[in-house]
C-alpha cells in the first residue's frame, strides 16, 4: 500500500491542485497536466491531513478532551467560543480548492488514447467526496453542490439546501457501489497509488456503506424512519457489509520534514521527534481525566501522557488563565502515546470503533435487525476495537474487564439509556482521532451529558461554523447570511 512519499510530493507538482478556490488564474495555453493515477494520492493525502489536523483539533476542544495550560496564551478561542468568519476557514477552503478540485478532475478525466479505463479511480473519488460533503453539511449547513467544482465555468456556485445535499450524497454512495461492482474488466486498479486501501475495491464498497450508514443514523431525529429503512435495505442488498478494520492512509510517511504522519507532525518535530509548541500547549482537560479515572479506564494512560513535574495524570479547565495563577504544561498531562505513535505510522480516517458504535446505534434504533443482543455485541466490540487501536496491554481482555464493571454507560446491561451509553463510549473512543464526530454527536443527541462549558463563553456551545470571509466576499450573492449568534443557535437540519 505504501508508496514513496518523495514520489507522492512530486505528484503535487503536476497535479491540478492549487491554492485558488475558483481556479480562474489557470493559463488556458498552458493547462495543468495530470492523470487520475498521479492525482489520486495527492487528493487522498490532502483529505487525510485536513481531517487529522484542523478538524480533529477543533473537535477535541469542543468535546472537552483537551485544554490549554497557564503558561501559554494560545487557543483562547476555545475557552471563549468567539468564532468568526476567519476561524477554521481551511476546512471549507481546502475541501473545495484542493480535495474536491482534484477529485472532480479524476471523475471527469478522459484518457486521450482511450486505452485506460479509470472507473475505479472515479469510484474512489466519489466515496471520498461523500465523506467530505457530509462533514461540510454537518459543520456549515447549506453548501455548494450541484454547481460546485465547475472551475471557470461557474465561479459563483449557488448554495444547495443541506438536506438536499445529504440525500444526494446518499444516492451517490448507493450508485458508486454499482459502479464498482459493474466496472469493465479492463478497469485499471490504482494499487499502490491508492494510499488508503491499496486498490482493494471490496474495502471501498464497505467504506461507502459505512459512510452512508453514518449519514442515515444522523437523520434519526428527522422523522424519516421509512426513508432510513429503505436506504439501509439497499446496503443489505449489496451484501458487502461495513468496514472490518480501521480506515487509514499512508503514502510512505517518514521522519523527514513535510513527510511525517500529519497528526504526529502536528505535535512533534521532524527527524528529532522533539516536541512542537503545539505539543506543549495542548494538555488534558480536567473533565476527561476525571471521567476516565472514575470509570477505571486503562485507556487513560494511552490517551494522555503523565505530567513532567509529578508524573501524574492531571488535567485543567478550559479557560484563559493569567500567567502564574494556574497549572503549567509541566504540571499537566499531555496528548498520549496511544495517539502520538510514530512519524511513519498510518493516519486514521475512520476507526473500526466508530463504525461499530454506528451499527450499535442503528440497531438500537431499529434500523438494523438483531435487537438488543446485536446492539450490545457491536457496542462491546467497539470498545474492544478502541483498546486495540490505542494499544492497551492485552487489549481484548482489558476491554472485557472494563465493560464488565457495573458502571452505567460502561456496562451495557446497567445502562438504562442505550443511546446515551453508545454516544458516551464513542466519545471516549474518538478522543484524539475523529473527535469532530463527537461534537456532531453532542449537537445531535445531547450526549455525553455533563460536558462543562467554559465560563468565559456565553454559556452555550457552538453548533456550527461560519462561512469563511473569503467565500463571503467572492460569492456574496449566494452565501447564506449568518451572524455570530448563529454559531450557537442555528442548528444543523438534522437536529
Amino acid at each position: 500500500m505504501k508508496k514513496s512519499i518523495l514520489i507522492m510530493f512530486a505528484f503535487a507538482l503536476v497535479s491540478v491542485s492549487c491554492s485558488d478556490f475558483l481556479d480562474v488564474n489557470d493559463n488556458p495555453n498552458n493547462p495543468p497536466i495530470s492523470t487520475p493515477r498521479l492525482t489520486l494520492p495527492v487528493a487522498q493525502q490532502s483529505f487525510s491531513t485536513l481531517n487529522a489536523r484542523t478538524m480533529t483539533y477543533l473537535g477535541n476542544f469542543l468535546v472537552v478532551n483537551w485544554a490549554t495550560p497557564s503558561n501559554w496564551s494560545s487557543n483562547e478561542i476555545y475557552s471563549r467560543y468567539n468564532f468568526t468568519a476567519t476561524d477554521f476557514s481551511n476546512i471549507f477552503e481546502t475541501s473545495y480548492a484542493d480535495i474536491f478540485k482534484n477529485l472532480t478532475y479524476i471523475e471527469t478525466y478522459e484518457d486521450p488514447t482511450g486505452a485506460v479505463d479509470y472507473t475505479y479511480y472515479q469510484a474512489i473519488s466519489k466515496i471520498i467526496k461523500g465523506f467530505q460533503y457530509q462533514m461540510l453539511v454537518d459543520l456549515y449547513g447549506d453548501v455548494p453542490y450541484t454547481e460546485a467544482n465547475l472551475r471557470g465555468d461557474n465561479t459563483t456556485p449557488k448554495y444547495d439546501d443541506a438536506e438536499t445535499v445529504y440525500k444526494a450524497v446518499i444516492e451517490e454512495l448507493t450508485a458508486v457501489v454499482d459502479l464498482i461492482n459493474n466496472a469493465p474488466t479492463n478497469a485499471q486498479n490504482p494499487e499502490t497509488q491508492d494510499i488508503i486501501f491499496g486498490g482493494n475495491m471490496s474495502h471501498w464498497v464497505e467504506f461507502a456503506n459505512t459512510i452512508k450508514l453514518r449519514m442515515l443514523v444522523r437523520l434519526s431525529n428527522t422523522g424519516q424512519d421509512s426513508y432510513i429503512a429503505s436506504q439501509i435495505a439497499t446496503i443489505n442488498a449489496n451484501g458487502a457489509g461495513y468496514i472490518t478494520t480501521d480506515v487509514t492512509s499512508n503514502p510512505g510517511y517518514t521522519t523527514a520534514e513535510f513527510k511525517q504522519n500529519p497528526f504526529y507532525d502536528y505535535f512533534r518535530q521532524p527527524v528529532t521527534g522533539d516536541e512542537q509548541n503545539r505539543g506543549d500547549y495542548t494538555v488534558a482537560s480536567e473533565h476527561a481525566i476525571t471521567y476516565l479515572t472514575n470509570t477505571s479506564d486503562p485507556r487513560l494512560e494511552r490517551l494522555y501522557a503523565p505530567s513532567e513535574n509529578a508524573d501524574e495524570f492531571k488535567g485543567t479547565e478550559q479557560k484563559t488563565i493569567l500567567p502564574g495563577t494556574g497549572f503549567t504544561s509541566k504540571d499537566l498531562a499531555k496528548v498520549g502515546p496511544g495517539l502520538i505513535k510514530s512519524a511513519e505510522g498510518d493516519q486514521i480516517i475512520m476507526s473500526m470503533a466508530e463504525a461499530l458504535f454506528i451499527q450499535s446505534e442503528a440497531t438500537t434504533r431499529g434500523y438494523i435487525s438483531g435487537g438488543d443482543a446485536a446492539a450490545q455485541a457491536n457496542y462491546e466490540a467497539a470498545i474492544e476495537a478502541s483498546f486495540t487501536q490505542l494499544e492497551v496491554a492485552d487489549p481484548i481482555a482489558s476491554a472485557q474487564t472494563y465493560y464488565a464493571q457495573t458502571t452505567p454507560n460502561v456496562n451495557w446491561s446497567n445502562s438504562s439509556n442505550k443511546i446515551q451509553a453508545i454516544i458516551t463510549q464513542k466519545w471516549v473512543a474518538l478522543n484524539g482521532t475523529s473527535s469532530i464526530e463527537s461534537w456532531i454527536d453532542l449537537t445531535r443527541t445531547g450526549y455525553p451529558v455533563g460536558l462543562p462549558i467554559p465560563e468565559e463563553s456565553n454559556g452555550s456551545r457552538p453548533v456550527r461554523l461560519l462561512y469563511p470571509s473569503t467565500e463571503v466576499s467572492r460569492n456574496s450573492d449566494n452565501v447564506p447570511t449568518l451572524t455570530s449568534d448563529d454559531v450557537f443557535t442555528k442548528n444543523p437540519f438534522w437536529k
